[in-house]
């Protein structure tokens, strides 16, 4: 039955009436019979299959009953999709997965798997607790396994399926990540969260190939592969034809896939259960057997529209709608089973009443399940601070490098340990910093553009490639999309990635993979995974011989607003190291993503106050200091100038030096004055900021950021939030891009701005 729209009602009618006109055989087959000649699945596991499928539509007929009355709140379903239970039955349960939001077959059936060979309660049917997490999902109940009521998702940690909300396949680089995780730890022998010959699923929609974060993905998997670097991944595209309300045209998505270099491709009938096993067995056993990526494409259906309040009738013909409902892939299995001799045609109507009894009641169930009530439940998961493990973890680290790691210290340095050497700036300091997190860390691995061979364009990575090897410090392909996405997969095998972005302008190519993906994890998965990751950045202005704005980028807004991300940046060497370990250390203990942004023009800076005071250079502390030294993440530093008593100045970045030679100026006019270096731009260390603020009652806030959007903005909203009673006043960047040369003087902040308004302050 069709009406104008394809309802739940008429989906079910169409089901019944459907099957009930199926001609049964008269062949009487064994269970572990081949349901086709030539076909690998046997009667047995179609049944299996056939019970997935149904618990997948029977989850849409209930989310959509839900919404009827206000109590669901997702309805973007898996109905014409669940040819995908399949591609699990073809895997094996401890292989990690990122699954489309289509994939409720998969997710069901992978359920299946787990059940049967897990020692769980035997009472417990997997199938209807896959309902209940896929229900508790709809209805944001806080008991729902993964992601406690915040979105629904497809995700369990014992199922060795990881969430994701992606809806143009922005979880497709973490995936290629994922697969070079599982690679590099059987070649290195590194402990992963799954076995040696494990591989990497990702399922997306058709639509998604066209989006630049699957084209990055694709390229990134093919390059690896030509270049001789295995990576076990298999995607798989379920192809509706349709992106929403958008079509793919006809060729054009086994096209796009099939010329991908560096991926094998597969194709099924993603309708047919056999032949999508077949496939999918095939594919999944090439992928194991070579640690090669591939690519398996199904062509699918789509039933009633892309979500609930989707009217698909007013893009798509009637007769293209009628033509998706006779493929149907639970009459398609239906028929499979009764034309083969498996199952009577009374009897698979009678499982899916079951089926859909069971799911209904579950539904009932949910409904009166617990929900998060309160800000602070909604945000626990957001990066957990723990200073005092943190801090832990810098000690043993500590102890490791000065105790057993001393003599391999000693050569990675060279014989020349820095801490007994002369006084280092920023990029020597870092070095020397990363060279430790490498020597103590073992799961650490760098890498990015030019940071290997050449050493970084600043040099700041030298010699690491030399003292750990190519496979711990190594150079990309030139995309930011895929340098980030490397690292979120692994994240996820339990290693501690420390990617470049080697310029902040070029970060904005590949943001979503922080904000989106990144941040999102620990959100959505309640620490049940993590992708723990130090990103290392090079930006800010005030470079003087290599300008415009590609390579001054001042704009710092993204990654302020994302919850959860620490963004760190250190002004002088005596802070570097400290808060790079302090990085190092919380995204090992509690999963956090950390951005380190290094001032560029702070790089090799060695003078202060006058050229050759060698000021801002700084000894290196050697791991005896490292714990008593430790910089906790949201804490500001003062540095008093004269009295401190007349004007605090808030800063940080190219503004701590241009504002600690303005505070010497000052102090020998007779003003003392406290300058603040924030050092955290997220947490803000608000506390301290009203601390200072206080103590003086005069604020100058130094803001090398553009005036919208910019750090100055938070510091302002967060003096008010916290009671500051007094005077205060904002220098910031103009609203411009930076341009080349000498123009760049006139959108920047710079020492004569500072003195003005410090003065302006002072007349108070």
């Amino acid at each position: 039955m069709l009406g104008r729209v394809t309802t739940p009602q008429n989906l079910d009618e169409r089901f019944r009436d459907a099957v009930s006109a199926l001609q049964p055989s008269d062949r009487r087959p064994a269970p572990d019979e081949p349901v086709r000649d030539g076909s690998a699945l046997t009667g047995i596991r179609a049944r299996e299959l056939f019970d997935a499928q149904l618990t997948s539509r029977h989850l849409d007929l209930a989310a959509r009953w839900l919404r009827s009355f206000n109590e669901g709140f997702y309805t973007i379903g898996s109905s014409g999709h669940e040819g995908n239970a399949a591609v699990a039955a073809a895997l094996r349960p401890d292989d990690p997965a990122l699954l489309h939001y289509r994939s409720g077959g998969f997710y069901c059936a992978r359920a299946q798997q787990a059940g049967a060979d897990g020692d769980d309660d035997a009472r417990k049917d997997p199938l209807v607790e896959a309902a209940r997490d896929v229900l508790r999902g709809v209805v944001a109940a806080a008991t729902e396994p993964i992601a406690g009521g915040r979105h629904k998702v497809f995700g369990r940690a014992d199922l060795q399926i990881i969430p994701t909300t992606s809806t143009i396949a922005s979880h497709l680089p973490r995936a290629v990540g994922l697969a070079f995780g599982l690679a590099f730890g059987l070649a290195r022998g590194t402990q992963t969260p799954w076995p040696a010959d494990a591989l990497a699923v990702a399922s997306f929609g058709d639509a998604s190939v066209n989006h630049a974060t699957a084209t990055a993905a694709f390229n990134t998997a093919g390059w690896y592969d030509h270049v001789g670097q295995r990576l076990p991944l298999l995607l798989v595209c379920e192809d509706n034809g349709y992106g929403i309300s958008v079509p793919s045209p006809a060729g054009w998505t086994a096209e796009t896939l099939r010329a991908r270099p560096g991926l094998r491709y597969f194709a099924a009938d993603g309708c047919d259960l056999a032949a999508t096993y077949d496939a999918a067995r095939e594919a999944a056993d090439w992928v194991r057997e070579q640690r090669r990526p591939a690519v398996l494409h199904l062509t699918m259906v789509r039933l009633m529209g892309h979500a609930g309040a989707d009217a698909e009738v007013a893009y798509r013909p009637a007769d293209e709608i009628a033509r998706d409902l006779e493929r149907d892939p639970l009459v398609g299995t239906a028929r499979l089973l009764i034309e083969g001799g498996f199952a009577g045609v009374d009897e698979l109507i009678t499982r899916y009443d079951e089926v859909g009894w069971q799911v209904r009641k579950v539904a009932e169930e949910v409904l009166n399940e617990p929900k998060l009530t309160s800000a602070a439940e909604v945000m626990a998961p957001l990066a957990p601070r723990r200073p005092l493990r943190t801090a832990r973890v810098i000690a043993d680290a500590a102890t490791r490098a000065g105790g057993p790691g001393s003599a391999a210290r000693l050569q990675a340095f060279g014989g020349r340990l820095p801490e007994r050497g002369n006084p280092l700036t920023l990029a020597q300091t870092i070095n020397a910093t990363l060279t430790d997190a490498l020597l103590t860390v073992p799961g650490a691995i760098l890498f990015g553009e030019d940071v290997a061979v050449k050493g970084g364009v600043y040099g700041v990575t030298k010699n690491l490639r030399d003292r750990f090897g190519a496979d711990r410090v190594f150079d990309t392909l030139l995309d930011e999309t895929s340098v980030l996405g490397l690292g979120l997969g692994a994240g996820l095998a339990g290693m501690l990635p420390i990617p470049e972005i080697q310029y902040l302008a070029y970060l904005h190519n590949a943001e979503d993979q922080l904000r989106g993906e990144a941040a999102t994890m620990g959100f959505f998965s309640q620490g049940a995974f993590r992708n723990p990751m130090v990103v290392r950045v090079a930006g800010l202005a005030y470079q003087q011989s290599f300008g415009g704005h590609f390579h001054n980028d001042n704009s710092v807004a993204v990654l302020r607003d994302v919850p959860g991300l620490v963004l760190a940046v250190p002004a002088r060497a005596a802070d570097a190291a400290p808060m790079l370990r302090a990085c190092l250390a919380a995204a090992a203990a509690d999963g956090s993503v950390c951005v380190f942004l290094e001032p560029i023009a702070l790089y090799h800076t060695r003078d202060l106050y006058e050229p050759g005071d060698n000021e801002w250079l700084a000894p290196y502390e050697g791991p005896k200091e490292w714990a008593s030294g430790h910089t906790p993440i949201g804490r500001a530093r003062m540095y008093p100038i004269g009295s401190a008593d007349n004007l605090t100045i808030i800063t940080f970045g190219n503004g701590v030096p241009m504002s600690l030679r303005v505070a010497a100026r000052l102090a020998a006019e007779g003003y003392g004055s406290r300058v603040v270096d924030l050092r955290w731009l997220s947490p803000l260390p608000a506390a301290d900021l009203v601390r200072e603020a206080a103590a003086t009652g005069r604020v100058l806030i130094v803001d090398e950021t553009r005036r919208s959007g910019g750090v100055g903005e938070g510091i302002l909203a967060a003096l008010v939030d916290g009671g500051f009673v007094g005077a205060a006043r904002r220098i910031a960047a103009a609203d411009s891009f930076v341009p080349l040369g000498p123009a760049a003087q006139q959108v920047l902040i710079g020492e004569d701005a500072i003195t003005q308004g410090a003065y302006a302050l002072l007349a108070r």
